[in-house]
């Protein structure tokens, strides 16, 4: 990889536009000024049985998604718009990818399994039990009971929760999941929001949210009235929460 070097951010919108239109040379300045953008989103999905460097170079794709969508007329800094279809890409793949995979020794194991229960049932009309099995294949009753579990037919989590209503939602959407990743992405945005304001708006945020400072002392650090600060806070916190909901 390059040595890193932050782009000035006058110089991304024309960056981008170059990208957009094939220009390599733009693309690499783009995802080399971006690398710390990209490498924490990252790190957010790690351990979760893919490497870095592969999630990195998934990161990258979504890092060219988001060059070849963006629009000026989007009223956001291009980082920020960049970082939910960095995420997306990621968990994506992820999702994708997140078939089970079972060693051959359990498929086989299965296979000999099935085999030996039909053939109990034909001759004694019973089902052979776990440690019959075991004992028939000298091999732990664990390893038995994984195997059989392997073979039982699995339900994708996108599928229907009601299969003949159409408009019925997707098993996946019906379960609560708190994902770490998810709380680190909405800090991203947040954070990017933030900087976007103007000077003064973002002091106040800072001052107030980050800081720990009192109306009152915020006013007193920037002369202005303790009124004032608290309707420029109400309407910098409804300027934030419509940024976010856009995302």
């Amino acid at each position: 990889m390059e040595e890193y070097k932050p782009i000035d951010l006058s110089q991304t919108n024309e960056l981008v536009k170059k990208a957009k239109n094939g220009d390599s040379e733009a693309t690499n300045i783009l995802i080399n000024g971006n690398f710390p953008l990209i490498k924490s989103i990252v790190k957010g999905y790690l351990n979760k049985g893919v490497e870095y460097d592969d999630l990195y170079q998934i990161g990258c794709v979504g890092f060219l998604k988001a060059i070849k969508n963006f629009k000026e007329n989007f009223d956001v800094k291009f980082s920020t718009y960049a970082v939910p279809m960095i995420a997306g890409e990621i968990k994506r793949f992820l999702r994708d990818d997140g078939s089970i995979k079972v060693s051959r020794s359990i498929k086989t194991l299965l296979i000999k399994a099935k085999a030996f229960i039909e053939k109990q049932r034909t001759k004694t009309g019973e089902t052979p039990t776990i440690t019959d099995i075991a004992k028939e294949f000298n091999v732990e009753e664990a390893d038995v009971i994984i195997a059989l579990d392997s073979g039982q037919q699995l339900i994708s989590l996108h599928a229907k929760v009601d299969e003949d209503n159409p408009n019925s939602q997707n098993i996946i959407d019906k379960i609560a999941v708190f994902d770490k990743s998810d709380e680190m992405l909405d800090k991203i945005i947040l954070k990017n929001a933030i900087l976007e304001l103007e000077e003064k708006d973002r002091k106040i945020i800072l001052l107030r949210y980050y800081r720990g400072k009192t109306q009152g002392e915020v006013a007193e650090m920037l002369g202005i009235s303790q009124v004032q600060v608290s309707r420029m806070e109400t309407k910098i916190i409804s300027q934030l929460k419509n940024k976010l909901i856009e995302k």
